[in-house]
């Protein structure tokens, strides 16, 4: 069931559903998240079950504000509260050393914690109302709310046709954001961007003075952040990047025969057939991070068997872009 998140009364039944254990579908600004109580281990449980996500695999814990990090995070580094002033609310997440007896089952059995303060206004509101309860819920677990590794949802709709009309899902619009979370890990004595998203290496540099390392130099074999597997954000067709002179060279050789194809291209193209469905991508980074997920979800709606999308420029602002379409072609 789909509720109107801008209602009062929808805030206060969703923290309520939340106090007892239940699961929630829940807008951010940057998707919708599956919300559990993160203290509940049952209700976390419960996340995994529904996603199909590997036990090992830790969730981010959504808190209303940077004062409930207390009860999760044993100690902040300096770089890690300048980011936090800096960029909270906002579509950051940070990994911090945990409390031993917080949030074990949203960690997959790892001492650090991932942290998020959304600025959507329907999850503040949320994530306040469950403050206010008694017992109080001081933090949610919330991962994509999408089967394990497809593409995540970005409307009130795509979680309702992805969990069904069982699962309770405030609707809070569509995403403004529209790809997951900037992932830093700050348990290594130096900031390590795990996952690029809207927040780019040069605006962490900017707000804390030390350039991100990358996690192909620092990252250990078990993930300590959620959606870092190479794999991931894939829809149901084949995944495939392309240069635009490939991707010309493609259409070309393809010639009328065009069906279950579709094209994700910020370049002009000629001689397409008309049946390959044609999509163009906006030239700014953020307006496709908008837009992709909702664009990849359309693409399957269509019975696309193939998606060529063309490779989008390598410079900061487009990277988070950039790693959501490598990790889905790496799943074809």
């Amino acid at each position: 069931m789909i509720l109107d998140g801008q209602l009062a009364a929808s805030v206060h039944a969703a923290a309520a559903a939340l106090q007892r254990g239940e699961l929630l579908g829940l807008p951010t600004e940057t998707v919708y998240g599956l919300a559990a109580d993160s203290d509940n281990d049952a209700a976390v449980a419960q996340i995994f079950a529904a996603k199909g996500r590997p036990a090992n695999h830790p969730l981010i814990v959504h808190v209303a504000d940077a004062q409930a990090i207390t009860r999760y995070a044993k100690e902040v580094p300096l770089f890690a509260q300048q980011l936090m002033d800096a960029f909270w609310p906002g579509p950051l997440t940070l990994i911090l050393p945990r409390l031993p007896d917080a949030a074990k089952a949203s960690t997959g059995g790892q001492d650090s914690v991932g942290l998020r303060c959304p600025s959507h206004p329907v999850a503040h509101a949320v994530l306040k109302a469950c403050q206010q309860l008694s017992p109080p819920v001081w933090g949610v677990s919330a991962p994509s709310a999408n089967k394990f590794g497809r593409v995540s949802p970005t409307t009130a709709q795509h979680v309702a046709t992805e969990f069904g009309d069982d699962l309770l899902v405030l609707d809070g619009g569509a995403c403004e954001v529209g790809i997951e979370s900037t992932i830093v890990d700050c348990t290594r004595g130096v900031p390590v961007l795990l996952r690029p998203g809207a927040i780019t290496r040069d605006d962490i540099e900017r707000a804390c003075g030390q350039r991100p390392l990358s996690k192909e130099e620092l990252l250990a074999h078990t993930p300590r952040a959620s959606g870092t597997l190479l794999a991931h954000y894939a829809p149901n067709a084949k995944v495939r990047l392309m240069a635009a002179p490939q991707l010309q060279s493609a259409l070309d050789l393809l010639g009328a025969d065009g069906r279950n194809i579709a094209v994700y291209h910020r370049s002009a193209l000629r001689n397409a057939s008309k049946d390959v469905h044609l999509r163009a991508m906006p030239q700014q980074a953020l307006a496709t991070a908008r837009e992709l997920f909702g664009t990849l979800r359309d693409f399957d709606a269509l019975g696309a068997k193939l998606i060529w999308i063309e490779t989008p420029p390598d410079s900061a602002d487009w990277e988070g872009v950039r790693d959501r379409l490598q990790r889905a072609a790496a799943a074809a």
